[in-house]
C-alpha cells in the first residue's frame, strides 16, 4: 500500500479459511492467541447465507468472522457477538495466497457451489507487489506468478467465481510506485491472468482500477487497456479503501466510458464514513479510525454500470502494523468491532 492510493495492506500473510471438499479445513488465519480465530477450528456461529436473488456470493460459515461470533458467544458476550455477525454474515472475499493456490481455489468454489452460490476470489500475488509497504512481496518472477494463476484456474474448474484480480497492480505502474523496469512484464502477466481466467466457463474477471481519490480516470485508462481490460468483464474500485459508495460510482462511471463501457464493482467493505482526513496523509489509508461498515453485498445497485457492491476487503482485518495493528491480514478483534458499532 501507498500512501491514500492503494489497497491497504493484504497479503498472503494473513490467512484463510480453505474449504475442502465437504469439509471446510481452516488454514492458519488468525494467530492462535485471537480471540475466536485459533487455525484449526470450525465455528458454530450458525451462519447462513444471504437471498441469492440479491446477493448470490458465498458466505463462508467458518470465516474468521464467525469464529469471532462463536467465541464471544460462548463467552456470554452477545452485546459484542451481534455486532460481528454484521461482518460474519455477509461474503467477504477470499484472498488466495501462494501456497497450494490450487487447493484454496477448490476449496472455496466447491463449498460455495454446493451452497448454489459464487466464490468470490482475490489474486493477489504479482511481483514487485506494493511498492515494499506493509504488503510487499508477491510472486518472484514472472514464471512463479503464471504458475500461480493456473494453479488458481485449475482449482476454480467449469464452477462458478468472480475474481478481483491484481489490486494496486495497474495503479502502481501509472502513479510511479513501480520500477519502469518491472513495467513490461507486468502488462504481459495481467493481460494473461485476464485470459487464462476468462477461458474458464463460469468465472468473471474485474481488473482493479484504483479508487476515486488517487488520480483521474485519464491516467490510468490506456495502462487497463494495455492489461487487458477488453477481455475482463469489468473493473473494480476502491479495493481496501475508504471512498464513499457516490463517489465511487463517479470515478467508475468516467473511467468506464474511457474502457468501452465496462461495469465496474465497489468494494464497500469500510467506506460507511467515507475516507478519514487526520492524522498524516500518506497513512490515512492504514487502519484509520472512525470508519464504518458500507453497503452490504448486493448486486442490486444505485447504477447500471455497477455490477455489484462487495466486500473485497475483510472488515476487521488489519491494513499493516500502524496504529497500535497487528500485521497486515491478520484479524483486530477491536477495529472490527468499531467498525460495526458504527455502522449503526
Amino acid at each position: 500500500m501507498y500512501d491514500s492510493r492503494g489497497v491497504g495492506a493484504f497479503a498472503g500473510r494473513r490467512a484463510s479459511a480453505v474449504a475442502l471438499g465437504a469439509a471446510l479445513l481452516i488454514t492458519g488465519c488468525s494467530s492462535s492467541d485471537d480471540k475466536g480465530g485459533g487455525s484449526g477450528r470450525t465455528a458454530d456461529a450458525g451462519i447462513t447465507q444471504q437471498p441469492k436473488e440479491s446477493d448470490p456470493f458465498w458466505v463462508n460459515p467458518d470465516g474468521t468472522a464467525a469464529q469471532q461470533v462463536a467465541a464471544l458467544e460462548k463467552a456470554g458476550k452477545e452485546a459484542e457477538a451481534r455486532q460481528i455477525r454484521k461482518i460474519a454474515e455477509q461474503p467477504v472475499g477470499e484472498w488466495i495466497s501462494p501456497e497450494n493456490p490450487e487447493e484454496q481455489a477448490r476449496g472455496f468454489t466447491e463449498a460455495a457451489d454446493e451452497a448454489g452460490r459464487t466464490a468470490l476470489l482475490v489474486l493477489y500475488n504479482i511481483p514487485h507487489r506494493d511498492c515494499g509497504q506493509y504488503s510487499q512481496g508477491g510472486a518472484a518472477d514472472g514464471d512463479a506468478y503464471r504458475a500461480f494463476v493456473d494453479g488458481v484456474a485449475k482449482g476454480i474448474g467449469d464452477r462458478p467465481a468472480t475474481v478481483i484480480l491484481e489490486p494496486d497492480a495497474v495503479l502502481h505502474l501509472v502513479d510511479g510506485c513501480t520500477p519502469e523496469q518491472f513495467h513490461e512484464e507486468r502488462y504481459d502477466l495481467l493481460k494473461g491472468a485476464v485470459a487464462k481466467l476468462k477461458g474458464l466457463e463460469n468465472t468473471k474477471v474485474y481488473l482493479d482500477a484504483g479508487n476515486a481519490g488517487w488520480g483521474n480516470p485519464d491516467q490510468i485508462f490506456e495502462p487497463l487497456k494495455r492489461a487487458g481490460i477488453d477481455q475482463a468483464d469489468g473493473f473494480s474500485v476502491n479495493v481496501s479503501n475508504f471512498y464513499s459508495t457516490e463517489d465511487s460510482i463517479a470515478y467508475g462511471k468516467q473511467l468506464s466510458a474511457k474502457v468501452g463501457g465496462k461495469p465496474f464493482v465497489i468494494d464497500t467493505s469500510r467506506n460507511g464514513n467515507g475516507p478519514y482526513t487526520g492524522g498524516a496523509a500518506d497513512e490515512r489509508w492504514c487502519n484509520p479510525p472512525g470508519r464504518a461498515l458500507g453497503e452490504t453485498p448486493t448486486v442490486k445497485t444505485a447504477d447500471p454500470l455497477v455490477d455489484a457492491y462487495l466486500w473485497v476487503k475483510r472488515p476487521g482485518e488489519s491494513d499493516g502494523e500502524c496504529k497500535g495493528g497487528p500485521r497486515a491480514g491478520q484479524w483486530w478483534a477491536d477495529y472490527a468491532l468499531k467498525l460495526a458499532r458504527a455502522s449503526g
